[in-house]
Formats: structure tokens, sequence, C-alpha cells
């Protein structure tokens, strides 16, 4: 059974992990992953269809514990206990649920403090107590009688009449002072462990087509002394098709995994949670391709990348007397029916992309559709949101002195 630290609005955890809000999903399943002799039988849960409409969930059902993840930018959000008799929870050091100490009202009283008064819903015969990032629901189906309840009162538990014995049923820790207006925090300093992540990326163009990367970096820990990593800090890179090894270096700093292709095919490329990836020519060792990752849940590749929350713009010519241009962006969120709108319908087939790590294997995903446009190849999943995004360089070695001309 696993004994945890509840800390208000920040974290559930132990000594050896932590499932922190704000934590990138791919760091959550690394936790458990690393630990999964004791963390066992773990379910993701997630719309297939409508990946962005509901929170993608963690669910440790051994431990009566959901791990709720924002849909969209993908950072813990909620951290939902479900069954407080499955695990052993203490505050500031000390016990509150145990086998032995059962989390009645006047437990969560004693530990906690009554500052605030409850809510009682009545369709889901739940009783709600709210503190700043920490929120009980108690059970009240057995109770004869619904709580005697002033909502005028300030005075805490005390007010409330609620018969002894009623204990908790769910606890849920978020930031703020609402459960249900609630948002992922900013990543916590502690999820940093000294590497650059990519808060977004702009893809630089000229008329014709990609150019290279804009990246705006994260970073935090990295520096010299205690103070200097008490904060995060924020920097702008470029880089282009036909930079070298040593730019790209220079620029985004070392990468989380070097690996070599023996065939230029699309398959995954690294098992490391690094925000995009960037193809080398083996011949003349120049960038060649981009390849954007939006780690959408029911892909193959999913969580083998963090999500890259980038941006491409596009001009639209629209017909008639006027000729005139509209100005145009695909995100990371786009389908594809309203690419296919601004861009138009590819002229040939797509190619059918069948993943699987060997000729044996099932991949239970499905196949994926690449389509190519503009000198971008668009891998499209059968909810019609898009997996990834290759882009390619001009044939003309000078990228970079063409996008320093157009004031790139």
């Amino acid at each position: 059974m696993l004994d945890l630290e509840v800390v208000p609005e920040r974290s559930l955890g132990n000594e050896q992990w932590e499932f922190a809000l704000g934590m990138p999903l791919a760091q959550a399943i690394s936790i458990l992953q690393k630990h999964c002799r004791i963390i066992k039988n773990v379910q993701v849960l997630y719309s297939e269809q409508t990946p962005l409409s509901h929170d993608l969930i963690l669910n440790l059902t051994q431990d009566g514990i959901k791990l709720l993840f924002d849909a969209c930018n993908q950072r813990l959000k909620v951290i939902e206990v479900y069954d407080l008799s499955k695990v052993k929870l203490k505050y500031c050091g000390v016990h509150f649920n145990t086998q032995a100490i059962a989390p009645t009202i006047e437990q969560i009283d004693q530990s906690f403090g009554a500052t605030h008064p409850g809510v009682y819903n009545a369709a889901e015969q739940l009783f709600h107590l709210n503190f700043r990032g920490l929120s009980f629901s108690f059970q009240l189906d057995s109770w004869n009688e619904a709580p005697k309840y002033e909502p005028n009162f300030a005075h805490g538990l005390a007010s409330l009449q609620i018969p002894h014995g009623a204990t908790v049923k769910r606890m849920y820790i978020y930031a703020g002072n609402n459960l249900q207006d609630t948002k992922a925090p900013v990543m916590p300093l502690a999820c940093f462990l000294g590497n650059v992540y990519a808060e977004c990326v702009d893809v630089l163009r000229d008329g014709v087509g990609p150019l290279g990367l804009r990246l705006r970096l994260l970073t935090a820990g990295c520096g010299p002394g205690v103070m200097a990593d008490a904060k995060v800090r924020a920097v702008e890179r470029n880089i282009y098709f036909g930079d070298s090894c040593q730019d790209v270096l220079s620029a985004l700093g070392s990468p989380h995994k070097v690996f070599y292709k023996s065939e230029d095919k699309m398959k995954i490329h690294s098992p490391s949670p690094h925000k995009q990836d960037l193809l080398f020519d083996s011949s003349t060792h120049l960038v060649k391709k981009f390849v954007l990752h939006t780690n959408f849940p029911g892909h193959y590749n999913f969580n083998i990348y963090h999500r890259c929350d980038f941006k491409i713009p596009l001009v639209i010519k629209k017909e008639g007397a006027a000729a005139q241009r509209e100005d145009c962006t695909l995100t990371t969120y786009s389908k594809w029916d309203q690419i296919q709108e601004l861009l138009g319908h590819p002229m040939e087939k797509p190619v059918v992309l069948h993943r699987s790590s060997s000729a044996n294997n099932t991949n239970p995903f499905g196949s994926t559709f690449c389509f190519g446009l503009q000198r971008m190849i668009f891998e499209v999943m059968q909810n019609n949101h898009i997996a990834s995004v290759t882009l390619y360089g001009a044939p003309r070695p000078s990228s970079r002195a063409r996008a320093e001309a157009i004031g790139h």
C-alpha cells in the first residue's frame, strides 16, 4: 500500500517520487514505469474521436488514484484519490488516512482545520469541503437525512451539524480555489531537471515553403549557485535547413539522444521524450528535415515525444480579379479537413503508413495516412487529427541567407 504526503495546490508523493501539478505527462509515466513493481495496473483513458474535449487520465486502479492531464498542454491538472481504502495519506507528516485511522469528518477537521463552510450536492448525495487547492467529498447516502446546513454561517465544520463518523469518499488536489475552474499550472521548477523544453515552435517560411524553426525555449536549474536556479529562463533560437550539427548544438544544446537511421522511412526515431526531431543528411551532415510531433493518444508514437506546440503560417491566394492574399496559421490542433480547406486537396493518393516494432507485431492503433503539400508531409490519424508534420528544406543550400534577407 502506498504511503503518500498530500501537499495542497502542489503534489502527492513520497521521498522517492512526486506527482506535481503542472508535471508533463511523460514525466508522470516515467515515474510509473520506474516503480512498476510497486505501482501496478495503470490504465490510460482518453477520447478516441475527440481527444481535445476530455482530460487525458492515468488511472492507478490498484491504488485508487487518478491523474487528470489537460487535453491540450498535457500537463497534470488534478490529482484525484477516489478510493481512500487503497492508500495511506498524511499531511505535514501526520497520517489522516490509514487502515487504523478512518478519514472521518472529525479527522479532517483535526488535520486540516475548518476554515470554510462546505457545500451539499443533493443530486450526488455528496458533501464537499473545500480548502485552497484541496477538496474532500463525503458520502451521504447512508444518512437518514441531508445535513443541516446554513449557507450564511462561516464558522467552519461546527456550523454544518454533520453527523459523526461521515467518511471521505474522494479527495482532489488542484491549483486555485475552484475545482471546476482549475487549470494545469505552469511546469514547476522541480520538473525541469536541467533540461530544455520548447514552449512553442514557429515555422519560418518564404513564399515557397518552410525555411526553418523559431523555438521559444524554457530552462531552469542550469545556472551556477542556488539562487540562479530559482527561476525559469526563456530564450529564442532559430534553426534552418542546411544548418550543420554544430549550428544546431550551439542553438539548442545537447540532444536527449542521438541515433542513426539505416534507411529513410517514417519510423519511430527515439525512445526519448524530445519535443521535435531534427534529421541530418548522412553525407553532408546538414539539417534535412524537421519532424513536429503532436503526441495525440491513440497514435503508435504516443508518449515517445512531448507535444510540440507549433504554428505554421500560410499565405493563401484567393482567386478573382483582386487576387487577394489571406494569412492563415496551422497549429498542433488543426484538423486535416480544415487544412485541406486552406491548402486544397492533394492531387495524389495518400501513402498508408503502418508502424510496428517488428514484422510479427501488430499495431493496435491502425494505420495513418500521409499527404504531401507545399514541402510538408501531414501524417493524419483516423480521427482526422494530425499525428506529425514533416518539413522539407529548399533544394538550394542558401536557406539561412534567404531567411536573413526576408527579416528572420
